[in-house]
């Protein structure tokens, strides 16, 4: 069940898409899945029908799903990731790692927080 926090101060739609990936993490969305169409969704969480279309396309560009005519949004993500993928999530993390070091969070440190991390994700 995805769910979005209105009162957050993460933007809905980023909400909305790291819901969606973190359910993938889990397993609890597949590769071939097809998610709920915008309109569904969108009524489903009570938000307005722009920004679950935003998450969809912001999914497409991380090449997560693909809008498929006639059958909507289909998880494709696999677990071959390009290095052009790669160079993108290393962009993403450079910020986090860089205030990490910048706060004085040792090396160790900070592989325990993303160890931890990964396995609060995949154990929901």
């Amino acid at each position: 069940m995805l769910t979005i926090d209105p009162a957050s101060s993460v933007p809905l739609y980023l909400q909305l898409q790291n819901e969606i990936i973190v359910a993938i993490a889990r397993g609890d969305l597949s590769r071939g899945d097809t998610l709920p169409s915008v309109r569904a969704l969108a009524g489903d969480l009570g938000v307005n029908m722009h920004t679950v279309n935003k998450s969809y396309h912001e999914l497409v560009s991380k090449e997560i799903i693909e809008i498929v005519p006639k059958k909507g949004a289909v998880i494709i993500v696999s677990q071959d990731v390009s290095q052009a993928r790669m160079d993108l999530m290393s962009e993403a993390f450079r910020p986090l790692v860089a205030e990490a070091l910048v706060r004085g969070i040792s090396e160790e440190k900070l592989h325990s927080l993303i160890t931890d991390l990964m396995h609060q994700i995949k154990e929901g």
